[in-house]
């Protein structure tokens, strides 16, 4: 089984609608989106769920009226500025925690005389096992504010692969996230090989110098692919040799085409008509890519 990871040094390359490109032309593979907190790939591959479950992590605190004096000792100490006084100005005071602002630490909890705090586990998102028409797939959706997006992505990495390995799949597609952060890091290591979609601007080559710079690191193979080339074909040949000074291989380039846009519209992956001239070109990153990685 090979793992062939798509990321981006920025978001807006095409980077998911080459994955959705590659799944359709691959056989033999479960597609797994990484990118979890923004997942697009299931705009284009309508996915079938099968199995939903939450992502639960860390811990938040939860303030119960009923029981608080109004001390003010859990805000004193919150150095999240979490806790927000509620309650009038006279009287009985009351405080609540904003759940977006709380890094659950625990902090609050351990300083309140009346045991006021509980501390219940965090829902931070969810993930799913899907049936598309181009194999299985996992997904996930990270909640609006939440944070372990790595471990996020870890999970959808590890279930992919299991399937694969349960189905005897050969491939695992992974859309990973753009950027160099944690869900990126989470998302190629340990991979046979990184594909990168890149374009050709200057902020395309500023971010595609960070990207293979994390590759490199991590020593996983990487692959370059400029998409919309024939935009800029002079910064095309510059991120190219960017690329190869940096030990990466070009696999192709790919020209901007209205089709892509035309298939997104439609909800569709541009292999999804297969004798196109795009869809050829792909064609050939995929079979390169089988022959090398």
């Amino acid at each position: 089984m090979r793992e062939l990871v798509v990321i981006s040094g920025k978001g807006g390359t095409g980077k998911t609608s080459v994955v959705a490109s590659l799944a359709v032309l691959a056989v033999h593979a479960v597609v797994a989106d990484c990118d979890v907190d923004a997942a697009d790939l299931h705009l284009i591959l309508a996915p079938k769920v099968q199995a939903h479950h939450a992502f639960i992590q860390g811990h938040e605190a939860v303030i119960r009226d009923d029981v608080c004096v109004g001390c003010g000792a859990c805000q004193a100490h919150c150095r999240f500025d979490a806790i927000r006084q509620t309650g009038p100005e006279s009287g009985q005071v009351c405080f609540e925690v904003d759940s977006h602002a709380c890094e659950g630490c625990g902090v609050c909890v351990e300083v309140c005389p009346v045991k006021a705090i509980e501390f219940p586990e965090r829902l931070c998102g969810e993930w799913f096992e899907s049936d598309t028409r181009v194999g299985p797939m996992v997904h996930a959706r990270l909640g609006i504010g939440a944070d372990n997006s790595g471990k996020l992505v870890s999970l959808v990495r590890r279930r992919a692969s299991d399937i694969a390995r349960e189905q005897g799949l050969d491939w695992v597609l992974v859309d990973g996230p753009p950027g160099i952060g944690c869900p990126v890091i989470a998302s190629i290591t340990g991979a046979s090989a990184v594909l990168i979609v890149t374009e050709p601007t200057l902020s395309g080559e500023h971010d595609l110098a960070r990207t293979l710079s994390l590759t490199r690191h991590f020593d996983v193979s990487a692959f370059v692919c400029v998409n919309k080339w024939d935009i800029n074909p002079d910064m095309a040949d510059r991120i190219e040799q960017l690329a190869r000074s940096a030990g990466a291989h070009c696999v192709a380039r790919l020209p901007y085409d209205p089709i892509v846009t035309q298939a997104q519209t439609l909800g569709q992956a541009v292999a999804d008509d297969p004798g196109g001239a795009f869809t050829d070109r792909l064609n050939r990153i995929w079979k390169q890519l089988c022959q090398t990685v």
